[in-house]
C-alpha cells in the first residue's frame, strides 16, 4: 500500500505527497500531460525537443544543473508518445531546491537562440545516432505509421522527419509551451523524507503564483478499426533477420488493457512463455522472441518481436508462428499457469514499488489516469482476471487482421 495525500492549488496544479521516512533521500517528479501525440502533423518531436530545452536554462536560473548538483542532486527526464516527465533526486533536506528549479522553469524558460540551437543539435544527432546509424534503429519509423494510419501514434517520439526539428523557429517554440508546460496541464509529486505541513507551505510559495495556463480540450482523431492484415519488407544492413508483428489493443483506461498484459506474459515474457517453447526451443526458427504491450493511454499495440535463425526463412517462420497462435486460441490456458503469470508480475511490479522514484513517476501516471490511488488497486485487478476472460481476448485480439507485420531482411 502507498499512501499519499492530494491538495490541488487555485492555479490548477495538482500535488501529490508521498512520505517515506526510511529514507534520507527525496524526489521531486513534474508530469506534464503532453506527449507526442499532442503534436501538429507537420512539427513533429516538439515534446521530445522540449525535453532537452527544460535544461537549457529558465528565466531566473541560467544553469539547471549546477544548482541541482551544489545541493547533492541529480536529474534526468523522459519523453513518451503520451507524457513528458522531470524529476530530480536529491538529499531530503534540499528539497526546496527542486522546488525552486522546477518551478522557474515552469515559470518561463529562457528561450534564447542559442539554447535553441544547441538543443536542436543534440535532438539532431540522436536521431542520427539513435534511428539512423544503428541496426534496427529505424523500426519505429516504419512499423508506426503501418500500424496507425490516421492517429498520431504514427509517429515516433523524435518526430516523423527531422526537418521538422530543423525548422522549429523560436516562435514556434514559445507557442508550443505556452500551450502545455503550465500549472494547469502538470501533476507534482514529492516523495521521501519529510514534514507534509511545512512542505504544502513550500510548494504553495514557489508555485502558487505561476500564472495557470489554459488546459485545452484534447481532440485527436480516433484511429480506424483495422480490418486487413499490413505488411512491410525493407532491407537493411543487420545482423539477421527481424520481425514485428503489431496488433491493435485498447486504450489505458479500457478493462481489457489488464488483459493484454497478462496475455502478452504468457505468449512472450521469458523461458517458459509459449513461443519461447513453441517457436525457439522446439523448432528453433528463432534466436529471440518477445511479447509486450506498450501501454499507451489511447488505444495502442501489443507487439511481438525478434530475430530469425540464421537457416530460417520468413515464410517457414510466419507459417508456423501463425498456427501456433491459433492453437493457443483454440486450446485452454491451465489455472495454475494463469497463477505463475500474475505471481511473476506482481512480483516484477512490487519490486519497482520499492524505489522511490518509481513510485513518485507511478503516483503522477495514475493521477493522470484519473486518480492516484489506482496503484493500490491493479494487484486486486490482476487477481479477478480468469482464463476464459484471457481466451476470449486472444481470439478478438490476435486475428491477422488487426496485425501489422514489418520485417527487417537482411541486405
Amino acid at each position: 500500500m502507498i499512501n499519499f495525500e492530494r491538495f490541488k492549488l487555485p492555479n490548477g496544479l495538482r500535488v501529490l505527497l508521498h512520505r517515506d521516512e526510511s529514507t534520507p533521500m527525496a524526489v521531486v517528479n513534474v508530469l506534464y500531460d503532453v506527449g507526442a501525440r499532442d503534436e501538429d502533423a507537420q512539427k513533429t518531436g516538439f515534446a521530445h525537443l522540449f525535453e532537452h530545452l527544460m535544461f537549457g536554462g529558465s528565466r531566473h536560473i541560467p544553469d539547471f544543473d549546477t544548482e541541482l548538483q551544489k545541493a547533492g542532486g541529480e536529474n534526468n527526464a523522459f519523453t513518451s508518445n503520451d507524457i513528458t516527465n522531470y524529476y530530480d533526486v536529491l538529499p531530503a533536506q534540499n528539497i526546496d531546491t527542486a522546488l525552486w528549479l522546477e518551478s522557474d522553469r515552469m515559470l518561463s524558460l529562457a528561450f534564447t537562440a542559442r539554447s535553441l540551437e544547441v538543443q536542436r543539435n543534440v535532438v539532431i544527432e540522436e536521431f542520427k545516432q539513435r534511428y539512423l546509424n544503428q541496426p534496427y534503429g529505424d523500426v519505429w519509423l516504419e512499423l508506426r505509421p503501418l500500424a496507425f494510419r490516421v492517429h498520431p501514434y504514427k509517429w515516433a517520439t523524435i518526430g516523423k522527419n527531422i526537418k521538422h526539428i530543423e525548422d522549429a523557429s523560436i516562435e514556434d517554440v514559445k507557442s508550443f509551451f505556452k500551450k502545455f508546460y503550465c500549472p494547469s496541464n502538470a501533476i507534482l509529486c514529492i516523495a521521501g523524507n519529510f514534514e507534509p505541513n511545512y512542505l504544502k507551505e513550500k510548494v504553495t510559495f514557489w508555485f502558487g503564483a505561476i500564472p495557470p495556463g489554459k488546459k485545452l480540450p484534447r481532440i485527436i482523431k480516433a484511429e480506424p478499426i483495422q480490418k486487413a492484415f499490413r505488411e512491410k519488407t525493407i532491407l537493411r544492413r543487420v545482423p539477421a533477420n527481424a520481425f514485428y508483428f503489431a496488433f491493435k489493443m485498447p486504450e489505458r483506461k479500457n478493462p481489457d488493457y489488464y488483459l493484454a498484459d497478462i496475455l502478452s506474459d504468457i505468449l512472450g515474457r521469458e523461458k517458459s512463455s509459449l513461443l519461447f517453447i513453441r517457436l525457439q526451443k522446439e523448432q528453433q526458427l528463432v534466436t529471440e522472441i518477445s511479447c509486450y504491450i506498450l501501454g499507451s493511454l489511447d488505444a495502442g499495440l501489443l507487439l511481438i518481436s525478434g530475430k530469425l535463425a540464421e537457416d530460417s526463412t520468413f515464410e517457414k517462420f510466419e507459417s508456423s508462428f501463425w498456427k501456433v497462435l491459433q492453437e493457443f486460441i483454440k486450446g485452454k490456458v491451465t489455472e495454475n499457469e494463469l497463477i505463475s503469470v500474475k505471481n511473476k508480475l506482481k512480483t516484477s511490479k512490487a519490486f519497482q514499488e520499492q524505489g522511490l522514484l518509481n513510485r513518485a513517476m507511478n503516483l503522477s501516471y495514475f493521477e493522470l489516469l484519473g486518480d492516484a490511488n489506482g496503484i493500490n488497486e491493479e494487484f486486486a485487478i490482476y487477481d479477478q482476471i480468469e482464463v476464459k476472460q484471457i481466451l476470449s481476448f486472444a481470439k478478438k485480439c490476435l486475428r491477422k487482421s488487426n496485425c501489422s507485420l514489418l520485417r527487417v531482411k537482411k541486405n
